[in-house]
């Protein structure tokens, strides 16, 4: 069917192509992972003025000294 020259140029071209996928499916999902982390909030504790932050997306959240709902800090 194929010559054994062609053969092996098809397979590694399939090799690559299978690579290629693996690369650019793992690359977005570290990307995507590590963007989730980055994106924080910042909060402040209206009652013991401490400031700490939560993962984006929050709008109230309770502060890890003393326990006080916060909303979010807005600039």
């Amino acid at each position: 069917m194929f010559d054994l020259p062609v053969a092996a140029v098809i397979y590694c071209a399939l090799v690559a192509a299978v690579f290629l996928c693996l690369w650019l499916y793992y690359d977005r999902r570290d990307h995507a992972r590590f963007e989730g982390e980055r994106r924080k909030v910042t909060f402040h504790c209206i009652r013991c003025d401490r400031l700490y932050t939560a993962r984006a997306g929050t709008e109230l959240c309770a502060c890890p000294r003393c326990g006080h709902e916060n909303s979010r800090l807005k600039f």
